[in-house]
């Protein structure tokens, strides 16, 4: 079950994780937050990894399987990253109300 070498997924995400893996950087060095930002590492960086695990399936249910997994890990992301936009716009506003 090998994926084309051009595929715009497998590109996608590996851009995603190296964005991700930047994000997280300057979350826990810049800004402290450190349980909410390695949430947002492992999800963010496992989507990758689970697409380029597909690429080697040894059946068509384990490719289907292993695209699933992906596409929990970048929702389960998506409502990390949200919950982090959230919490900077609730402080934001209580900074300047204050």
């Amino acid at each position: 079950m090998l994926m084309k070498e051009d595929n715009i997924v497998k590109h996608k995400s590996f851009d995603f994780a190296v964005r991700i893996i930047k994000l997280y950087q300057y979350l826990s060095s810049d800004k402290k937050e450190f349980i909410l930002s390695k949430q947002i590492l492992r999800s963010g960086t496992s989507v990758g990894t689970m697409i380029r695990e597909s690429e080697h399936a040894q059946s068509k249910s384990d490719f289907i399987h292993k695209l699933s997994i992906a596409q929990k890990e970048i929702n389960e992301d998506a409502v990390e990253i949200i919950k982090l936009i959230t919490s900077i716009i609730k402080t934001t506003k209580n900074n300047i109300n204050n």
